[in-house]
């Protein structure tokens, strides 16, 4: 599976799939998002997760199986941010990538049971508006995926200035021993 991470949570998987397209000026410091793909599907509807104006759509099939788990952005089941949707996608070669999206919480049991033992993780890791590194790194550990894709977060250059860098993530990774399995963008 080829995964390519455009900024912020936007991913293009197989130059055919875009997940979480952000609008344009959404995000601080990100160029405007132009891309191509089959089919774009979002988390949810925030502006920097719903640009699907900024895709250009291409004829053909997308390839992947997808399916969508319910879950909300925040702690208090959606009160404060709404729902969100963690996408579990099969590519036909059986690989499992797991997006989900603006997580604000902890999975329950039957969301745990859809995103585990995942080939890819994507998951975001800068707090405020989503979990917090302390959070992501209990999922991690929890689901058990095989690659760890932190998204999500501020950079030098781009982000919102209430979220966190990758880099707290990035040490309780190390701390607890999953650092082998994450692979930053």
């Amino acid at each position: 599976m080829k995964i390519e991470y455009l900024g912020h949570a936007c991913f293009r998987l197989n130059e055919k799939l875009v997940i979480d397209p952000y609008k344009d000026g959404s995000v601080p410091g990100l160029d405007n998002l132009r891309t191509s793909g089959v089919k774009v599907i979002c988390t949810h509807g925030h502006p920097d997760h719903s640009g699907v104006e900024c895709v250009e759509i291409q004829p053909g099939e997308c390839e992947f199986e997808i399916k969508e788990v319910p879950s909300f952005h925040d702690d208090v089941e959606g009160a404060l941010r709404g729902p969100n949707t963690i996408f579990v996608i099969t590519s036909p070669d059986g690989e499992k990538l797991v997006h989900l999206g603006d997580l604000g919480h902890f999975p329950n049991e039957e969301q745990m049971a859809e995103i585990s033992d995942a080939d890819y993780l994507l998951i975001p890791v800068g707090g405020y508006y989503t979990i917090d590194a302390k959070m992501a790194v209990r999922i991690c550990k929890a689901c058990r995926p095989k690659c760890i894709i932190p998204m999500h977060y501020r950079t030098v250059n781009s982000g919102y200035p209430e979220i966190a860098t990758v880099d707290e993530f990035l040490k309780l990774c190390k701390e607890t021993g999953i650092s082998d399995k994450v692979k930053t963008v």
